[in-house]
């Protein structure tokens, strides 16, 4: 039987990194032809992976920036860890990176749970950080009853990845978003065996430090140039969440009119959007658009 070819996205160099006193981790790195390029920092969201989260934009980042995106612990290829996951492992797990690396100080954009480990990274290790851009994200997730009882179903995610199913499931659900024709389509099988990546446990644990975060009294502390990239039809992370973050952060706010996985279902404007808004954190763009 002949069993087709996985097609692959472009993506940079990949590598297991090194963290001093905290273990091994994965992370693609692109270096910029031009050593005064900024250098980025990508952090992904839950249940994600760095490829999954910004594959669709890497292409036109690579074009202007050096960058580093990496695995969070329990996540994709990142670090397995007998430590329960938290948000602050996650944050510093990152800075480790950054200076491994030698590349800081750095822009760091997070998408969804990427901006709380973005937020957490800039309080905890602020000479690390030179501006901040969140995306799909927010300040809290737990002001609403709702809300609490929605983080209590998460310890459910754990069995159904677990399951024989759980593949079958996941491809269905992943052609079904992108629907027939979808200029992403070539990449579901791709799609498919990276989401599985993920350790069930960490994953589990990940959502529960989520339901706890709470970043209302200090996020506008942080005094960094900030930006946000608001998914307005996001039913994940409302849009008012959005911009109460960026609100409270200061920051300039460019659109994208998808939903929570904006970057699979509308690649090209995700893409685009997300460069222009770390073009403007970055100064390459000024805020109203003259360079």
């Amino acid at each position: 039987m002949n069993v087709p070819s996985l097609v692959m996205p472009w993506v940079p160099e990949g590598r297991a990194l090194s963290l001093p006193g905290r273990g091994e981790t994965f992370v693609r790195h692109h270096r910029h032809p031009d050593p005064a390029a900024p250098t980025l920092l990508l952090l992904h969201g839950w249940t994600a992976s760095a490829d999954l989260q910004f594959f669709t934009a890497y292409e036109s980042l690579a074009e202007h920036y050096s960058f580093i995106a990496i695995d969070h612990r329990g996540h994709g290829r990142g670090m397995r860890s007998a430590r329960p996951f938290t948000l602050e492992d996650a944050a510093d797990d990152a800075a480790a990176a950054v200076e491994v690396l030698g590349v800081g100080p750095v822009v760091a954009v997070g998408y969804s749970m990427g901006g709380p480990i973005g937020l957490l990274l800039t309080r905890r290790h602020p000479a690390l950080v030179r501006g901040l851009v969140v995306e799909a994200t927010a300040l809290e997730w737990r002001a609403t009853r709702w809300e609490r009882a929605r983080w209590r179903t998460v310890r459910l995610l754990g069995p159904m990845m677990r399951s024989w199913a759980y593949p079958r499931w996941l491809r269905f659900g992943i052609t079904k978003l992108l629907g027939v024709g979808h200029e992403l389509e070539v990449y579901v099988p791709w799609l498919e065996a990276e989401t599985r990546r993920g350790d069930p446990l960490a994953i589990v644990q990940a959502g529960r430090a989520l339901s706890r975060y709470d970043a209302r009294e200090w996020a506008g502390s942080l005094g960094v140039p900030a930006g946000a990239l608001v998914t307005t039809n996001d039913h994940l992370v409302l849009p008012s969440k959005q911009r109460d973050l960026a609100r409270a952060l200061g920051a300039t706010v460019v659109e994208v009119h998808g939903d929570h996985l904006a970057p699979w279902e509308h690649p090209a404007a995700f893409s685009a959007a997300m460069l222009t808004v770390v073009d403007r954190v970055t100064g390459r763009v000024a805020a109203d658009g003259a360079p």
